[in-house]
């Protein structure tokens, strides 16, 4: 009879097979097309190897912005970090196992009371407070990859932690293409409820190219 896993090793797994961008990721530059309601803007951007974002050709300041954290979660997902970096100070513990299959991971020591859903070799359900807010991550799809797993179809619902009312709730279709050695977004279709009303948002790149290394 095998040991069941531990919350620790079951969560380092499902961490460290997450898709991520290496070292050498060079970045890449697209042409940006985003559809809201009736309205297009079309503009550029450019992820530089550092990780750093540009978006340029948006006058419309708030479409702008919205491009540019959307590039910022990117990054955040696409990022390596050692989990001794991310995790290292954090106890884990097992908690319930769902219907589905996926374990819960309840974490101490972290400053977001974060907990985790494990379901196989993927997180599965993402728990967090971040002050006024409390928001919960659902993973419904993954495109597996020789080098990991990257969600595609996620659901995320926005909380006020003190009533424990839903604030916004948004679903996440993303589509992916290989370029080299990379897994690089080329769509992202968002549909929200703002105030009731249903609300789908099109991030469209296209022209997607990888920068050239510095010194090639």
């Amino acid at each position: 009879m095998t040991e069941p896993q531990n919350a620790l090793d079951l969560f380092r797994t499902a961490y460290e097979h997450r898709y991520t961008w290496d070292a050498n990721f060079p970045g890449y530059r697209a042409d940006i097309e985003l559809k809201q309601g009736n309205e297009v803007y079309t503009g550029q951007i450019q992820i530089h190897p550092d990780l750093s974002v540009e978006v340029t050709g948006i006058e419309d300041e708030d479409v702008k912005q919205s491009v540019y954290t959307q590039l910022r979660d990117i990054i955040t997902h696409r990022k390596r970090t050692s989990f001794e970096q991310a995790h290292g100070k954090n106890k884990f513990s097992l908690g319930k196992t769902d219907e589905t299959g996926a374990v819960e991971i309840l974490v101490e020591g972290d400053a977001m009371g974060s907990n985790y859903s494990v379901r196989g070799q993927e997180i599965s359900r993402v728990s967090r407070v971040m002050g006024r807010m409390a928001f919960v991550i659902n993973t419904h799809e993954s495109l597996n990859t020789p080098e990991g797993y990257i969600a595609r179809r996620y659901s995320a619902i926005f909380r006020n932690p003190q009533t424990q009312e839903i604030i916004r709730e948004l679903e996440f279709e993303d589509s992916f293409e290989k370029l080299g050695n990379y897994y690089i977004m080329t769509r992202q279709v968002v549909h929200s409820q703002e105030a009731g009303q249903p609300l789908t948002t099109e991030f469209n790149y296209s022209q997607v190219k990888l920068l050239e290394p510095v010194g090639v």
